[in-house]
This record gives structure tokens, sequence and C-alpha cells, in this order.
């Protein structure tokens, strides 16, 4: 499996409101209890095609939208897809370097193809989740320290 690509511009503008709009009417269409949708879809020429959708995937669709409409760069990578150390590292907003001294380090698992390391995105996540809980624990720590020390804060 190719690694998905990993975005690097941001919505447009127009994107930004059109997601905005678009998201809230999809929204009010997701409160429902059904487990498919249908919509329409019109072409240039006035078809119709009517398409049966999952409701799981229009709500994957209005988080999407919600993101766009913050102004955010999406991208949807598979729980189990294999990212290269240019896309991990882009996940994480790190340099490829320091995210090759991570893996080496073992901080974070990958194996090999040939000579080129693989990362699995599910580990991309959880190595993120561990690293912010470390500082969000750092953080408190720090407050708690300063407040101890009537530093104000």
């Amino acid at each position: 499996m190719n690694a998905p690509a990993i975005p690097k511009t941001l919505p447009s503008e127009e994107d930004i409101a059109l997601a905005r709009e678009s998201g809230r009417a999809l929204s009010t269409v997701l409160q429902t209890r059904s487990e498919t949708q249908q919509i329409d879809f019109h072409d240039d020429k006035g078809a119709v095609r009517a398409v049966r959708i999952p409701t799981s995937a229009l709500r994957l669709l209005l988080e999407v939208l919600t993101e766009i409409g913050q102004g955010n760069a999406v991208s949807i990578i598979p729980i189990h897809a294999e990212l290269t150390t240019q896309d991990a590292a882009d996940v994480l907003n790190v340099s490829r370097p320091f995210l090759v001294q991570l893996l080496e380090k073992g901080d974070m698992p990958f194996h090999k193809i040939g000579t080129h390391r693989r990362v699995r995105y599910q580990d991309v996540v959880a190595y993120k989740k561990r690293i912010d809980a470390e500082r969000r624990k750092a953080l408190d720590e720090l407050a708690a320290q300063a407040q101890e020390l009537g530093m104000g804060y």
C-alpha cells in the first residue's frame, strides 16, 4: 500500500466558506438514526444520480468539513496505513532526521522494505498521544510548583 499524501497547502478562503456552509447543512441531515443516507448528485448536464452512503462515512465527511471550515488542511489516512519516514515526520510536525532518530532509538516501531523504513500510522498516533500526555503532565507539575512557590500562575 502506498503511503497517503499529506496535504501541504491550506484551503482557500472560498473553500473555507463553502466547507462551513455545507458542514452546517450536513449536520442537520446527520441527526438521524438511519445507517445509510441517500445523496442526489447533479452533473453538469443536469442528470441526477442517487447514491446511498453509510451514515458513518457522512459523519467522517462532516469532520473533514469542520476542519476545512477552520482553515486546516485535511488528510484521511487509514488506520493500518504504512507511512514513509517523511510522511510520519509531517504528521508529527518534526524533521525527517529527528523521526529517524526516534525510530532507531526504539521510541516507535517500524519495519523496513528493502532499505526504506515504514511506520504504521496507528503507531505514529500512539506515539503522539504518549508524548502529548507526557508534556501535559510536565506542564501540570510545573504549574503546581509555581503555585506552591507563589509565582502567580
